[in-house]
């Protein structure tokens, strides 16, 4: 097992995994993939929902990263108390009584270099200190199931941290999915399992992509900016009925699929972030420069294939402080 690199292997989702009876139903659901520990980002995710009554949450893993304080950690675990959560690769370690020696179980692909795969598995350790802290807190977090099939207007919707087939699976990845290849074993799965749209996050990257038999939307960051073109996190949103914030979405019969702007306020992020991970310590050598948006791609570089930029998005500025 290399630590970071490796999963163990119940990581795997069964082939199974998706079949059964929804989770829940709803005409409007909200995915949170990577909230990092952002409560900040929490914040403007309740916002976002007191505007339409009636959406459900699911929050499918890495609710938790940057969130090294106790006390912050805590805040964002009783923020998702109101909603249903699912476990991503940092949940699952955290949560475990024994170390299983895969470091922070991202499973970097061999493309990502060593030096940030040792200073994740730092921070991971750093967290894993904090839970200590935190009595029940590991039970809590091991507690959680690593995937969901939720109905969405009458239609299956699969959620999970990673891709189909692992909890951290880079299937899902931009990287992945510009391959033909892999593009048709994902449709063929869509096919195979009834499901019209699978939502992920883990590559810490967005990209949307509609399918012959289904649309795949992975949020990339809920809690880190994600383009160019402003610092805010991103959701997904699986509806019946179009949102007149969405950046870019696509329509499968009636269907929304959707990526949402989440306008959280960065400043106090920062500070916070700052607070926690000084100059040098391993989060700032590998989160900072992207909080404050460097080296980011505008929103169309994450769209491969079948859907389109929204004309008329929100305004993408945070609210003061």
């Amino acid at each position: 097992m290399r630590a970071g690199r490796d999963c163990p292997l119940d990581y795997r989702l069964g082939a199974q995994a998706f079949a059964g009876e929804p989770l829940l139903e709803c005409a409007s659901l909200y995915v949170i993939g990577g909230l990092y520990g952002n409560r900040q980002a929490l914040a403007a995710l309740e916002r976002l929902l007191a505007a339409e009554p009636g959406a459900r949450v699911l929050f499918n893993g890495d609710a938790h990263w940057l969130d090294r304080d106790p006390a912050i950690f805590q805040a964002v675990e009783q923020g998702l108390a109101a909603h249903l959560a699912l476990r991503g690769n940092v949940e699952t370690e955290l949560g475990r009584a024994a170390d299983s020696g895969a470091g922070c179980g991202c499973a970097y692909p061999p493309s990502v270099a060593d030096q940030v795969v040792e200073r994740s598995n730092a921070i991971q350790a750093e967290l894993k200190a904090t839970v200590r802290r935190l009595p029940g807190m590991a039970a809590r977090l091991a507690a959680r199931p690593a995937w969901a099939r939720v109905s969405v207007g009458g239609r299956a919707v699969a959620i999970s941290h990673g891709d189909e087939r692992s909890l951290a699976g880079w299937g899902c990845s931009r990287e992945a999915l510009a391959d033909a290849g892999r593009r048709a074993e994902l449709d063929a799965w869509l096919a195979a399992n009834a499901i019209e749209v699978l939502a992920t996050s883990h590559s810490c990257a967005a990209v949307a992509l509609d399918l012959n038999h289904g649309a795949l939307i992975n949020n990339g960051a809920a809690g880190m900016p994600n383009f160019a073109d402003g610092r805010y996190g991103l959701v997904s949103r699986i509806a019946t009925s179009a949102h007149p914030a969405a950046l870019y979405r696509c329509q499968r019969d009636g269907l929304f699929i959707e990526a949402l702007p989440l306008n959280y306020q960065h400043d106090a992020f920062l500070a916070e972030f700052d607070r926690q991970w000084p100059a040098a310590s391993p989060a700032a050598l590998s989160y900072r420069g992207r909080i404050l948006g460097a080296g980011l791609e505008p929103a169309s570089a994450a769209l491969l294939g079948g859907f389109s930029l929204c004309p008329t998005p929100c305004a993408l500025e945070a609210p003061a402080g």
